[in-house]
């Protein structure tokens, strides 16, 4: 093992700090280069075979990863969230972080994140693209939102003559006015533009190589194609994962207490990448439980059950079986009762009063 020579890389847009180790004869070698993959090659090729390298992840992508492989070169990407450093380590430089890679490639502390083809990564930035303007249009109708909120008007309920009476509110401001116009106008593109991106998504779902686990993702309740189609090409191989990694993965798993606390459980935490946590936790188009409290029922989890093509408000789309409305499906959830509990109890009031199966008088 330690007859490689291991050559950390901090990697930028504009320059790469490379720092070699050979922990057979202690060489050790820093060279600052242009961030031009030839370049950087011509440096790896100075040392003596076997060379591993590594670099993180980042926003420079996979471009030299797949240029040193394909020179022959064992070239790695660890993953940035999983480095160890020490708490009072707050010295940050570049030829100290290339230094840091070269020595956790050595003792093999790093964790290789999965390279993908060109022809994968197409696929991710479209699902990526579709997931961030979800977002925006979330965030655009909030601004909407906060302006007439603001000014005590409130449309009763979202029904298709909404977005007419949005455009019907006037404002004795010109400011306020040309303000609240640039957010509805801005949340109407997003809105059309989300479609537009919707149809990309479902044609390409139904052409790519993931249009096997695609449809099997779909025939689950409460996925529709688009949530599928960010799943399959955000795993890629799902034969990497086990049953508890994947949960861990998808930002599902929540912290643990410690042990003088044992039995509670925190926050899920943040996975590396934003987007299958946004696709699985929150499907589109799927059945919602109502808040637990006196009176109300409960739900069954929107994905618990697998569906089957034909039965129920279920429509053919390209190949795709994609849900319909799934309200009627929540009006069926049998009710169940909220049990006695000092978080459901009033304010001030103590507890509830303990049940009863006699009927008052």
């Amino acid at each position: 093992m330690f007859e490689h020579t291991f050559i950390g890389l901090d990697v930028h847009a504009v320059n790469v700090v490379g720092h070699a180790l050979n922990p057979a004869t202690g060489e050790i070698s820093t060279h600052t280069m242009a961030a031009d993959p030839a370049m950087v090659l011509e440096w790896i090729h100075r040392f003596e075979p076997p060379v591993k390298v590594v670099y993180e992840s980042g926003p420079t992508g996979f471009v030299l990863a797949r240029y040193l492989r394909a020179a022959g070169i064992d070239c790695v990407i660890t993953a940035s969230s999983k480095l160890l450093r020490a708490p009072g380590d707050r010295v940050k430089t570049d030829r100290r972080d290339a230094r840091v890679l070269a020595e956790m490639l050595a003792v093999g502390l790093v964790t290789e994140v999965r390279i993908p083809d060109p022809d994968e990564e197409a696929l991710r930035d479209l699902s990526r693209l579709r997931s961030g303007t979800a977002k925006d249009l979330v965030h655009a109708r909030q601004h909407v939102n906060v302006i007439l909120l603001r000014h005590g008007i409130r449309y009763p309920k979202e029904t298709k003559e909404h977005g007419l009476w949005l455009h019907r509110q006037r404002f004795k401001e010109p400011a306020l006015q040309f303000t609240y116009d640039a957010d509805v106008e801005q949340a109407g593109l997003l809105a059309w533009h989300l479609a537009r991106i919707d149809k990309q998504v479902t044609a390409t779902a139904a052409a790519c190589r993931y249009g096997p686990v695609i449809h099997a993702l779909v025939s689950l309740r409460g996925i529709q194609v688009t949530t599928g189609f960010g799943l399959a090409v955000e795993i890629g191989d799902w034969t990497r994962f086990t049953g508890s990694s994947i949960g861990s993965y998808l930002g599902l798993v929540p912290a643990r207490s410690p042990p003088a606390n044992p039995g509670t459980r925190g926050r899920s935490p943040r996975p590396g990448t934003r987007t299958p946590e946004n696709s699985s936790s929150k499907p589109h188009g799927s059945t919602c439980a109502p808040k637990p409290g006196p009176g109300n029922g409960c739900c069954t989890s929107s994905i618990s059950s697998p569906r089957q093509p034909g039965s129920g408000p279920w429509k053919e789309t390209t190949g795709f079986i994609t849900s319909g409305n799934t309200s009627t499906n929540a009006a069926k959830c049998p009710s169940r009762p909220t049990p006695p509990s000092p978080a459901n109890s009033p304010a001030g009031a103590g507890l509830w009063p303990p049940r009863s199966n006699k009927k008052n008088a």
